[in-house]
C-alpha cells in the first residue's frame, strides 16, 4: 500500500475520536485473515474511510468512477485502497478486479446501493455484490452504519454526532443453479441487504423493513 494509506488511516482515526462519538460493535465477527466481502449501507462520503478504520484489516474499496476523474481525487481515493466502477451497468473490468482482490485473500468493501441515501434509509440495491459473492465464494460480512448522515454543514463537529458501525456475523450465499435467473439474482441481493437491515435500527431499514422474513 502507498504511504498515504497508513497516514490516512491514522488521520481518520484521530478525526473520528476528536469530532465524533465513534463506536464499533461486533469486531469479534471479523475474520482475522482470508478473503472477505464487506457490504455496508451508504449515508455519507465519510463511510469509506470510516469502514476502513473500523475493520482493523487492510481493505480495498469499489468506488464510483466519477471520483477518479480528477488527478487529486484519483490519487487520494486510489491511495486509500480503491478502484473505480461504472454505476448502472455491468462493469466487467471492475468485477474482475473485485474477484482478484478476493482471490488474493484480501477484504473488499462494497456499498450495494451504489449511492448515498438521501433520507438515511436503505435504498434498492444493485446486484453487483451478489455476483461478486457468488463468483468468488468469499464469506460476506454485513456492516451497518448509523450517524454519518449528520456529518453535514459547517458546524456539525460541534455536536460530536454519535456514529456507530455495527458488524454482523459473516455468511455465505445459498447455492444456486449454474444458470442464474434475474429473479434469483434479485433474491440473493435482497438476502444480502436483509443481513444489513437486521443490524440497523428500524428507522434506517427503508424498503427492506418489511421483507426480513423472506431472507431466512
Amino acid at each position: 500500500m502507498p504511504w498515504f494509506y497508513y497516514v490516512g488511516r491514522l488521520l481518520v482515526r484521530i478525526l473520528l475520536l476528536l469530532l465524533t462519538r465513534w463506536q464499533v460493535k461486533g469486531r469479534e465477527n471479523i475474520p482475522n485473515q482470508g478473503p472477505m466481502l464487506v457490504v455496508a449501507n451508504h449515508l455519507n462520503l465519510a463511510d469509506s474511510p470510516l469502514v476502513a478504520v473500523s475493520l482493523g484489516r487492510k481493505a480495498i474499496f469499489m468506488a464510483k468512477e466519477e471520483l477518479f476523474r480528477s488527478r487529486f481525487s484519483s490519487y487520494f481515493i486510489g491511495s486509500f485502497g480503491a478502484f473505480p466502477v461504472h454505476r448502472g451497468q455491468l462493469d466487467r473490468k471492475a468485477m474482475r478486479e473485485a474477484e482478484r482482490v478476493l482471490s488474493d485473500g484480501l477484504a473488499l468493501v462494497m456499498f450495494p446501493e451504489a449511492r448515498r441515501s438521501k433520507n438515511a434509509q436503505l435504498q434498492p440495491a444493485f446486484s453487483g455484490s451478489a455476483l461478486v459473492a457468488l463468483h468468488s465464494g468469499a464469506p460476506v460480512l454485513p456492516v451497518a452504519i448509523t450517524g454519518t448522515e449528520r456529518i453535514k454543514g459547517a458546524t456539525w463537529w460541534l455536536r460530536r454526532p454519535q456514529i456507530t458501525v455495527n458488524i454482523g456475523q459473516p455468511f455465505h450465499l445459498p447455492p444456486v443453479n449454474s444458470k442464474l435467473s434475474k429473479t434469483e439474482l434479485a433474491e440473493l441481493t435482497n438476502f444480502i441487504m436483509g443481513h444489513i437491515a437486521e443490524l440497523l435500527p428500524i428507522e434506517y431499514r427503508g424498503i427492506y423493513a418489511d421483507k426480513e422474513s423472506r431472507w431466512h
